[in-house]
Protein backbone atom coordinates (compact mmCIF):
# COMPACT_ATOMS: atom_id res chain seq x y z
CA UNK A 1 0.00 0.00 0.00
CA UNK A 2 1.53 2.86 -1.13
CA UNK A 3 -0.08 5.58 1.43
CA UNK A 4 -0.59 3.52 4.27
CA UNK A 5 -1.30 5.34 7.80
CA UNK A 6 -0.90 8.35 5.80
CA UNK A 7 -3.55 11.19 6.66
CA UNK A 8 -5.22 12.87 3.24
CA UNK A 9 -7.31 16.08 2.51
CA UNK A 10 -9.49 16.07 -0.94
CA UNK A 11 -11.07 18.79 -1.53
CA UNK A 12 -14.41 18.79 -3.56
CA UNK A 13 -14.30 15.19 -2.86
CA UNK A 14 -18.02 14.29 -3.16
CA UNK A 15 -17.86 13.48 -7.04
CA UNK A 16 -15.96 12.98 -9.61
CA UNK A 17 -12.04 13.59 -9.81
CA UNK A 18 -12.41 14.30 -6.07
CA UNK A 19 -14.38 11.15 -5.29
CA UNK A 20 -12.30 8.36 -7.48
CA UNK A 21 -9.49 9.52 -5.46
CA UNK A 22 -10.68 9.82 -1.94
CA UNK A 23 -11.67 5.88 -2.97
CA UNK A 24 -8.12 4.97 -4.67
CA UNK A 25 -6.34 6.81 -1.77
CA UNK A 26 -8.55 4.46 0.88
CA UNK A 27 -7.83 1.78 -1.20
CA UNK A 28 -3.82 2.50 -0.43
CA UNK A 29 -3.85 2.64 3.18
CA UNK A 30 -4.56 6.39 3.55
CA UNK A 31 -6.96 7.67 5.86
CA UNK A 32 -9.04 10.01 3.84
CA UNK A 33 -11.33 13.30 4.57
CA UNK A 34 -13.77 13.72 2.01
CA UNK A 35 -14.10 17.89 1.96
CA UNK A 36 -16.98 18.86 0.29
CA UNK A 37 -19.66 21.78 0.86
CA UNK A 38 -22.18 19.59 -0.09
CA UNK A 39 -22.80 17.59 3.11
CA UNK A 40 -24.69 14.69 1.73
CA UNK A 41 -22.61 14.28 -1.08
CA UNK A 42 -19.13 14.02 0.83
CA UNK A 43 -20.89 11.83 3.32
CA UNK A 44 -21.71 9.43 0.65
CA UNK A 45 -18.36 8.99 -0.64
CA UNK A 46 -17.25 8.27 2.54
CA UNK A 47 -19.75 6.05 3.81
CA UNK A 48 -18.86 4.11 0.20
CA UNK A 49 -14.97 3.91 1.85
CA UNK A 50 -16.14 2.94 5.17
CA UNK A 51 -18.18 -0.14 3.21
CA UNK A 52 -14.61 -1.02 1.53
CA UNK A 53 -13.29 -1.71 4.67
CA UNK A 54 -11.43 1.33 4.22
CA UNK A 55 -10.82 4.72 6.52
CA UNK A 56 -12.31 8.20 5.83
CA UNK A 57 -14.47 10.83 7.61
CA UNK A 58 -16.51 13.43 5.59
CA UNK A 59 -16.38 17.08 6.49
CA UNK A 60 -18.53 19.90 4.94
CA UNK A 61 -16.93 23.65 5.08
CA UNK A 62 -16.71 26.48 2.62
CA UNK A 63 -12.85 26.20 1.44
CA UNK A 64 -12.84 29.84 0.22
CA UNK A 65 -13.27 31.17 4.02
CA UNK A 66 -10.23 31.51 6.05
CA UNK A 67 -12.28 30.60 8.97
CA UNK A 68 -13.93 27.82 7.74
CA UNK A 69 -10.57 26.57 6.29
CA UNK A 70 -8.28 27.15 9.74
CA UNK A 71 -11.19 25.15 11.70
CA UNK A 72 -11.34 22.00 8.87
CA UNK A 73 -8.16 21.29 9.31
CA UNK A 74 -8.01 21.68 13.20
CA UNK A 75 -11.24 19.30 12.77
CA UNK A 76 -9.19 16.88 10.34
CA UNK A 77 -6.14 17.10 12.75
CA UNK A 78 -8.54 16.00 15.99
CA UNK A 79 -10.00 13.42 14.20
CA UNK A 80 -7.10 11.91 12.58
CA UNK A 81 -3.72 13.11 14.56
CA UNK A 82 -1.71 14.23 11.51
CA UNK A 83 -2.17 15.62 8.03
CA UNK A 84 0.26 14.08 5.11
CA UNK A 85 -1.25 14.96 1.99
CA UNK A 86 -3.60 17.59 0.56
CA UNK A 87 -4.98 17.37 -2.89
CA UNK A 88 -6.46 20.93 -3.76
CA UNK A 89 -9.21 19.55 -6.17
CA UNK A 90 -12.36 22.16 -5.47
CA UNK A 91 -12.86 24.35 -8.63
CA UNK A 92 -16.24 26.40 -10.04
CA UNK A 93 -16.00 27.84 -13.64
CA UNK A 94 -17.73 30.95 -15.23
CA UNK A 95 -18.53 29.70 -18.64
CA UNK A 96 -18.73 33.93 -19.61
CA UNK A 97 -17.28 35.95 -21.86
CA UNK A 98 -15.97 39.05 -20.88
CA UNK A 99 -18.85 41.69 -21.54
CA UNK A 100 -21.10 39.13 -19.70
CA UNK A 101 -19.81 38.05 -16.61
CA UNK A 102 -20.82 40.10 -13.42
CA UNK A 103 -18.36 41.12 -10.94
CA UNK A 104 -19.92 38.97 -7.94
CA UNK A 105 -19.63 35.86 -10.55
CA UNK A 106 -15.72 36.84 -11.32
CA UNK A 107 -14.78 36.97 -7.11
CA UNK A 108 -16.71 33.65 -7.15
CA UNK A 109 -14.67 31.68 -9.49
CA UNK A 110 -11.38 33.00 -8.69
CA UNK A 111 -12.56 32.59 -4.13
CA UNK A 112 -13.03 29.01 -5.25
CA UNK A 113 -10.71 28.02 -7.75
CA UNK A 114 -7.90 29.82 -6.81
CA UNK A 115 -7.93 31.54 -3.24
CA UNK A 116 -8.92 28.09 -1.70
CA UNK A 117 -5.91 26.45 -2.96
CA UNK A 118 -3.82 28.82 -0.93
CA UNK A 119 -5.89 28.92 1.98
CA UNK A 120 -5.99 24.74 2.49
CA UNK A 121 -2.42 25.07 1.49
CA UNK A 122 -1.39 27.27 3.95
CA UNK A 123 -3.63 25.87 6.67
CA UNK A 124 -2.44 22.30 5.67
CA UNK A 125 1.69 23.63 5.68
CA UNK A 126 1.33 24.97 8.84
CA UNK A 127 0.08 21.43 10.45
CA UNK A 128 3.01 19.76 8.49
CA UNK A 129 5.40 22.11 9.82
CA UNK A 130 3.87 21.79 13.77
CA UNK A 131 4.21 17.76 13.47
CA UNK A 132 7.78 17.85 12.38
CA UNK A 133 7.01 15.97 9.02
CA UNK A 134 7.27 15.67 5.30
CA UNK A 135 4.10 16.53 3.61
CA UNK A 136 2.37 16.78 -0.02
CA UNK A 137 0.65 19.64 -1.38
CA UNK A 138 -1.42 18.92 -4.71
CA UNK A 139 -2.89 21.02 -6.64
CA UNK A 140 -5.70 20.27 -9.46
CA UNK A 141 -5.09 22.84 -12.57
CA UNK A 142 -6.46 22.73 -15.75
CA UNK A 143 -5.04 22.87 -19.41
CA UNK A 144 -7.44 26.07 -19.38
CA UNK A 145 -4.79 27.63 -17.47
CA UNK A 146 -2.15 27.47 -19.78
CA UNK A 147 -5.03 28.65 -23.20
CA UNK A 148 -6.96 31.51 -23.62
CA UNK A 149 -10.74 30.07 -24.03
CA UNK A 150 -13.74 31.85 -26.01
CA UNK A 151 -16.59 30.63 -23.23
CA UNK A 152 -14.72 31.42 -19.75
CA UNK A 153 -12.66 33.83 -18.57
CA UNK A 154 -12.64 33.57 -14.49
CA UNK A 155 -12.12 30.13 -14.89
CA UNK A 156 -8.85 30.57 -17.05
CA UNK A 157 -7.41 32.88 -14.90
CA UNK A 158 -7.96 31.31 -11.95
CA UNK A 159 -5.89 28.19 -13.07
CA UNK A 160 -3.65 30.31 -14.40
CA UNK A 161 -2.91 31.66 -10.85
CA UNK A 162 -3.32 28.08 -9.62
CA UNK A 163 -0.18 27.57 -11.95
CA UNK A 164 2.38 29.70 -10.55
CA UNK A 165 0.73 29.28 -6.65
CA UNK A 166 1.71 25.66 -7.35
CA UNK A 167 5.70 26.97 -8.00
CA UNK A 168 5.62 29.84 -5.31
CA UNK A 169 4.36 27.42 -2.48
CA UNK A 170 6.52 24.41 -3.84
CA UNK A 171 9.87 26.93 -3.47
CA UNK A 172 8.75 28.58 -0.05
CA UNK A 173 7.67 25.16 1.45
CA UNK A 174 10.94 23.31 0.40
CA UNK A 175 12.87 24.14 3.51
CA UNK A 176 10.29 22.17 5.44
CA UNK A 177 10.33 18.80 3.29
CA UNK A 178 6.90 19.85 1.91
CA UNK A 179 6.72 18.66 -1.84
CA UNK A 180 4.03 20.94 -3.56
CA UNK A 181 2.81 19.67 -7.34
CA UNK A 182 0.17 20.12 -9.69
CA UNK A 183 -2.00 17.99 -12.07
CA UNK A 184 -3.26 19.62 -15.23
CA UNK A 185 -6.18 17.15 -16.55
CA UNK A 186 -8.12 18.28 -19.83
CA UNK A 187 -11.90 17.72 -20.08
CA UNK A 188 -12.23 14.76 -17.43
CA UNK A 189 -15.50 13.34 -16.31
CA UNK A 190 -18.13 15.91 -15.78
CA UNK A 191 -17.70 19.61 -17.21
CA UNK A 192 -16.34 21.54 -13.77
CA UNK A 193 -19.11 21.89 -11.24
CA UNK A 194 -21.64 19.30 -12.94
CA UNK A 195 -22.93 15.76 -11.58
CA UNK A 196 -23.71 14.30 -15.07
CA UNK A 197 -21.00 12.93 -17.56
CA UNK A 198 -21.75 13.68 -21.16
CA UNK A 199 -20.62 10.66 -23.08
CA UNK A 200 -20.85 13.05 -26.27
CA UNK A 201 -18.59 15.39 -24.92
CA UNK A 202 -16.45 16.87 -27.54
CA UNK A 203 -12.69 15.05 -27.37
CA UNK A 204 -9.38 15.52 -29.55
CA UNK A 205 -6.59 14.49 -27.94
CA UNK A 206 -3.43 11.65 -28.99
CA UNK A 207 -5.46 8.62 -27.98
CA UNK A 208 -8.09 8.21 -30.64
CA UNK A 209 -10.36 10.53 -29.55
CA UNK A 210 -11.18 8.62 -26.21
CA UNK A 211 -13.00 10.32 -23.02
CA UNK A 212 -10.74 10.99 -19.66
CA UNK A 213 -12.03 9.32 -16.75
CA UNK A 214 -11.91 10.66 -13.41
CA UNK A 215 -9.74 7.43 -12.18
CA UNK A 216 -7.13 8.61 -15.54
CA UNK A 217 -6.36 11.69 -12.57
CA UNK A 218 -6.78 9.90 -9.42
CA UNK A 219 -4.07 7.00 -10.35
CA UNK A 220 -1.61 10.30 -10.93
CA UNK A 221 -2.76 11.79 -8.04
CA UNK A 222 -1.58 8.72 -6.29
CA UNK A 223 1.65 8.79 -7.93
CA UNK A 224 1.97 12.04 -6.58
CA UNK A 225 1.39 12.05 -3.21
CA UNK A 226 3.61 8.61 -2.96
CA UNK A 227 7.12 8.39 -2.15
CA UNK A 228 7.27 7.02 -5.99
CA UNK A 229 7.41 11.47 -6.64
CA UNK A 230 9.46 11.91 -4.10
CA UNK A 231 11.86 13.89 -6.41
CA UNK A 232 9.00 15.81 -8.52
CA UNK A 233 8.37 19.48 -6.92
CA UNK A 234 7.48 22.81 -8.56
CA UNK A 235 6.29 20.73 -11.69
CA UNK A 236 2.94 20.59 -13.20
CA UNK A 237 2.13 16.96 -14.52
CA UNK A 238 -0.37 17.00 -17.85
CA UNK A 239 -2.99 14.35 -18.09
CA UNK A 240 -4.52 15.16 -20.80
CA UNK A 241 -3.68 12.45 -23.41
CA UNK A 242 -1.55 14.92 -25.29
CA UNK A 243 -3.54 18.15 -26.34
CA UNK A 244 -1.04 20.41 -25.40
CA UNK A 245 1.37 18.61 -27.67
CA UNK A 246 -0.78 19.67 -30.66
CA UNK A 247 -0.12 22.79 -32.98
CA UNK A 248 -3.81 24.17 -33.04
CA UNK A 249 -5.73 23.09 -36.57
CA UNK A 250 -3.59 19.94 -37.02
CA UNK A 251 -6.04 17.62 -38.22
CA UNK A 252 -4.23 14.28 -37.61
CA UNK A 253 -5.14 14.39 -34.22
CA UNK A 254 -6.54 11.27 -33.00
CA UNK A 255 -6.72 9.69 -36.45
Amino acid sequence: MRLKDKVAIITGGGRNIGEETAKLFAQEGAKVAVVDLDKERGGAVAKAIKAAKGQAEAFSADVSDPAQVDKLVKDITEKFGRVDILVNNVAITDNKKIFDITLDEWNKVLAVTLTSPFLMGRAAARQMVAQKSPGVIINVGSTSGFYGRSEAIAYTAAKGGVSNLTKSMAIQLAPYDIRVVMAVPNKIGSPVGQDIFDPNRPVVNLRKNRAGTPMHVAKVLLFLASDDADFVSGSAVFVDAGVTAVMPGDTGVGA
